[in-house]
């Protein structure tokens, strides 16, 4: 099961005399993670480095900022991976404090400050969305619509044709149990046209 964060965290790390400050966050996708990089870039104009990750499903990245190839962005982007988190980013903005970590020092404190942060985190269950339409005679309009209330569905659109067409989307858990249901509740009454 994937999660994503309820809100974003922050760590703090001074290894060597380097800072490092961390922070987990949920984002809904690469372009708002780059708005967040460049918030901290302006927050902290003196920091040597902003490094990140992004676990967002098909837009995931790293980036090292200067860093090492593959010692900041990367081991980021596998302390989310490892926690199942999706949705999120990771960044870590460092002020050199004059001490070179090396390769690994470098992989270990960017590890830590995502880590750190993500202790502090709550992780909310990611649930899978499952997309419907169906077809219901004017009559059923109604009652459809109380179903997916009740169900907690997500309407996304209904049109009015020689019947009602309803789009809308739920927790892929929850999908068989609420068709079974609202065949049941509508006698038979409702076509699921195939996509």
């Amino acid at each position: 099961m994937s999660f994503t964060l309820a809100q974003p965290v922050h760590s703090e790390l001074v290894i060597k005399k380097s800072r490092f400050i961390g922070c987990v966050q949920p984002v809904a996708d690469r372009a708002a993670a780059l708005a967040v990089v460049a918030s901290l870039r302006a927050e902290h104009p003196a920091a040597a480095h902003v490094c990140w990750a992004l676990m967002a499903g098909g837009q995931s990245a790293a980036n090292d900022d200067g860093e090492p190839g593959g010692t900041a962005g990367r081991p980021m982007l596998e302390v989310l991976r490892h926690q199942q988190v999706e949705g999120a980013l990771a960044t870590v903005v460092r002020y050199f404090g004059g001490v070179k970590l090396g390769a690994g020092g470098l992989v270990r404190a960017y590890t830590d400050a995502v880590a750190q942060a993500l202790l502090g985190a709550t992780l909310v269950p990611l649930l899978r969305q499952r997309s419907l339409r169906c077809l219901v005679p004017y009559a059923l309009e109604g009652l459809v619509r109380r179903e997916l209330a009740a169900a907690g569905a997500v309407l996304e659109g209904v049109q009015h044709g020689d019947d009602v067409a309803f789009a809308f989307s739920l927790p892929e858990p929850e999908a068989d149990a609420f068709i079974a249901r609202l065949g049941d509740a509508a006698q038979g009454r409702v076509v699921w046209p195939q996509e």
